[in-house]
């Protein structure tokens, strides 16, 4: 059994078979999923989700992309939202200096605002952390979010970024790009990663795995990630899928 521990089926790529998707990844053995927020819009979306699939669980949050502009009401929202017992993480929050969607000293403001809530609340965060893993790492550590924990989705950094974030008491989950042609460093990181701290995840309907890359993603390809995962530890699939699987319930409290 697989935990896609990072999807978006709130997307409008899914606006038209969501449901018929999700059915489909649970009977390719996908058994619990993990929809992740970017906005209110999408913390409702993903609230509903949850409530109409078993397997399906959510995280609250606002993406670092939409903080511009973010308030006090919307924490409050967020405190409200995550009173849901399907609700079992804040995400994904963090900082994105790849892009200019936000404004850095916004990003770091609700970022740092929404770590001290999942302190409060007791609850790990989902990061995204791009371009900007000094000053993600220096408001983890401030805002103390090592008591709660979490996972960096969709990580692209290299062993040493990643040991440093295991020492924060961190998870880290891999996705897609560790089957793509040019992914030396992801399969480098692969392997160091201790098993008992890895998650992996789809971050559909991006990040599609080989050889489906270019196509919509969605937790039916987990298997390639597991797999690929798998053969550049030296053991089988079994093994990645379960003890990925039982992180990702121990971190979420599931």
């Amino acid at each position: 059994m697989l935990f896609d521990s990072h999807a978006h089926y709130n997307d409008v790529k899914f606006k038209e078979d969501a449901y018929e998707v999700i059915k489909t990844a649970y009977i390719n053995d996908v058994g619990y999923i993990l929809n992740a927020s970017s906005d209110i819009a999408s913390c409702v979306e993903s609230i509903a989700l949850s409530q109409k699939f078993h397997f399906i669980y959510a995280a609250v949050g606002i993406h670092p992309h939409n903080t511009k502009g973010m308030n006090s009401n919307m924490l409050e929202v967020i405190a409200d939202f995550a009173q849901c017992k399907k609700v079992v993480a804040i995400g994904e929050i963090g900082l994105d200096y790849y892009y200019d969607n936000s404004p850095k000293e916004d990003q770091k403001f609700w970022f740092a605002k929404q770590i001290n809530l999942a302190v409060n609340l007791k609850l790990p965060v989902i990061i995204h952390d791009r371009d900007a893993h000094e000053d993600t790492m220096n408001i983890i550590a401030k805002e103390n979010a090592k008591e709660v924990g979490g996972v960096f989705h969709c990580y692209s950094g290299g062993v040493e970024m990643a040991r440093d974030i295991l020492e924060k008491n961190f998870y880290i989950s891999l996705g897609g790009a560790v089957t793509f042609k040019n992914a030396k460093r992801a399969l480098e990181v692969a392997k160091f990663i201790p098993l008992d701290r890895l998650l992996i995840e789809t971050d559909c309907p991006y990040m599609t795995p080989e050889p489906h890359r270019g196509k919509r993603n969605d937790s039916s390809y987990m298997r390639l990630v597991a797999e690929k995962i798998a053969e550049s530890r030296g053991i089988n699939f079994d093994e990645v899928a379960n003890a990925t699987t039982q992180n990702a319930k121990r971190l979420f409290g599931i």
